[in-house]
């Protein structure tokens, strides 16, 4: 079947997508719980279309310019979060937003960060870059997560992940080449995806309409072993 059909037929599907309970919304709203149940479709219509599913990999493992377990964070809580920790294991880096059509990946990067969690640190960024898809401070944001989710892995403090003098300094050194040697792609969109090998190096940079759990991702991760 063409591709234009099969984009017909997941359009058509969406009204039935779109029957919202507004009775047992826990503390989503109607337009996040529409984005849960559109995530299928909008998944879909990536695969076939190729929009945001390109992964960026160096021909070989790159040594940063800048150590990556220099860096550190500062989490919702106020807590810091020294990047040493992690020496050992990969970590994946991704910028998160609660009102994305991309927002149900968080169940997809809770089950990696379990199945993988002897050799994996997901870290989530929560930001308000892309068309102000995330205004919660960083209270709501934590618990929106842990209640609609059942996310357990660090929050990050909200802030900023594109180009400019307010990037976060982890998603400067994710983006600049000067400092990770070989990558200059910021996020295109919410859930972009960044991962580091377990030596501080960047191996991978996987756009938004990459599933968490998708081939792209587990090749990286088990190709670690």
């Amino acid at each position: 079947m063409k591709r234009s059909a099969w984009i017909i037929i997941a359009a058509a599907a969406v009204p039935a997508w779109l029957a919202v309970d507004t009775c047992n919304r826990n503390d989503m709203t109607v337009r996040q719980h529409i984005l849960k149940r559109l995530y299928p479709v909008l998944t879909g219509i990536g695969r076939l279309t190729g929009s945001k599913r390109a992964t960026y990999l160096p021909d070989r493992p790159v040594e940063p310019r800048l150590p990556f377990h220099d860096l550190k964070t500062t989490l919702g809580s106020g807590e810091d979060l020294p990047f040493d920790t992690f020496k050992g294991k990969m970590v994946l880096l991704v910028n998160t937003a609660s009102d994305c059509g991309y927002t149900p990946q968080y169940e997809g990067l809770q089950r990696l960060q379990e199945r993988y969690r002897d050799r994996l640190a997901v870290v989530g960024f929560p930001a308000n870059d892309f068309k102000q898809q995330e205004q919660g401070d960083n209270r709501e944001i934590a618990a929106f997560c842990k209640r609609n989710y059942g996310v357990d892995f660090p929050l990050a403090a909200k802030s900023s992940v594109v180009s400019g003098h307010t990037q976060h300094p982890v998603f400067r050194w994710l983006s600049d080449r000067s400092l990770n040697g070989w990558n200059d792609r910021p996020p295109v969109w919410n859930f972009t995806k960044y991962l580091v090998d377990g030596k501080g190096r960047l191996v991978g940079v996987l756009e938004p309409s990459v599933d968490p759990e998708g081939p792209e991702m587990t090749a990286l991760l088990d190709a670690d072993r």
